[in-house]
């Protein structure tokens, strides 16, 4: 089944002008949890906070995703300020979701075609950099396999004091771009979310959504994504171009 692409004229036009490619890591490099619920953690992160603060406000309580969890843990935490809540469940369930995606590198699936395209970019030569709401651990312990030890030069990952640093907040990306010492405008964000795209506009990056979501698809077609592609392939034919005509 061909490739379904936005902006087929566009990604090599991008990649030529790009000197670092960011790529989130959940979906681009690897599929983390297999489509498996992380509902089961957001309870046990629930169960933990309850502990402490007693009633869980409603977002807290309607949250059953394992990164939702952390920013509405971290909303109700500064919401309610004036009642001094202790900061222990914060800290307890930043371990509690990175002993999860610790576990799940282990049986993680790569992207297809990764392999080449990190490859190839390299060849270019294209820095590359990980920007991620998961841990910083857990992605450095998947990126220590052979194919990949040495290619990516850097891991900028959830911020373990502020869950509100997660994207769409573009904070990653900052870090990022602060130690690729790169303008915004040559570097591009891989991500197959809405909040990679807006994290790479406000940060003012280039942005290929990678999604096999028709539907997600256009909504970061119409939200200005430079391209978007539902695998590896053509940005492998981009970069193959690119590098014949060098």
């Amino acid at each position: 089944m061909p490739d379904a692409t936005d902006g087929r004229d566009a990604l090599p036009r991008l990649l030529a002008g790009a000197r670092a490619v960011l790529f989130d890591f959940d979906g681009p490099v690897c599929d983390l949890f297999g489509g498996v619920s992380t509902k089961d953690v957001a309870e046990r992160v629930k169960e933990v906070a309850g502990q402490y603060w007693g009633r869980l406000d409603p977002d807290v309580r309607s949250c059953y995703d394992s990164h939702g969890i952390l920013r509405a843990l971290r909303d109700m935490y500064e919401r309610r300020a004036a009642e001094r809540l202790s900061p222990q469940p914060l800290e307890l369930a930043e371990k509690i979701v990175t002993e999860q995606e610790t576990e799940a590198v282990h049986t993680a699936v790569g992207a297809p075609d990764l392999v080449t395209l990190v490859g190839l970019l390299r060849q270019l030569p294209v820095r590359l950099v990980v920007v991620s709401n998961n841990a910083e651990g857990p992605i450095r312990s998947y990126l220590e396999q052979p194919d990949f030890r040495g290619k990516f030069e850097g891991v900028f990952g959830r911020d373990p004091d502020d869950a509100r640093h997660m994207k769409p907040h573009p904070r990653c990306v900052e870090r990022a771009l602060a130690h690729l010492r790169l303008p915004a405008s040559s570097c591009v964000v891989i991500g197959d979310q809405l909040t990679d795209l807006e994290a790479a506009r406000t940060a003012g990056t280039g942005f290929v959504g990678y999604t096999g979501d028709e539907e997600r698809a256009g909504d970061m077609r119409r939200a200005g994504a430079n391209a978007v592609v539902s695998t590896h392939r053509s940005l492998i034919a981009a970069a193959g171009r690119i590098r014949a005509s060098r």
